[in-house]
């Protein structure tokens, strides 16, 4: 049984930015380890980030344009790393945070409305 392509698409790039928001966020609690480490740790995740990230823009582009990946990417970011920050780094989201947000939310419904 085949997935629909946004189906795939959108869950290669969820996979993939969790890897991602690890890699740039996660040492933030390790701040006692090397800087070289950490960035050899991060990189070693972002291999990750990488092998599912590529295919996912492969399998969407078509289906997608390339600016409605982008977008898609950028709102799955947001929201990976929201929960992230205050989960994993314990750091509370504040009103403004949720309103710009939003904000890109909205651009995000631009990029996506069909216009006639």
């Amino acid at each position: 049984m085949t997935l629909p392509v946004p189906f795939v698409t959108i869950g290669l790039l969820l996979a993939s930015n969790i890897f991602m928001t690890f890699a740039w966020y996660g040492h933030l609690k390790f701040k006692e380890s090397a800087l070289v480490t950490v960035i050899l740790v991060s990189w070693g995740i972002a291999f990750f980030e990488y092998v599912l990230q590529v295919p996912a823009n492969r399998i969407g582009h078509g289906h997608f344009s390339a600016a409605e990946l982008k977008t898609i990417q950028e709102v799955i970011t947001l929201s990976v790393f929201a929960v992230f920050s205050v989960l994993y780094l314990k750091e509370p989201l504040s009103w403004n945070h949720l309103v710009g947000f939003a904000f890109i939310a909205a651009g995000a419904f631009f990029i996506f409305h069909k216009w006639a």
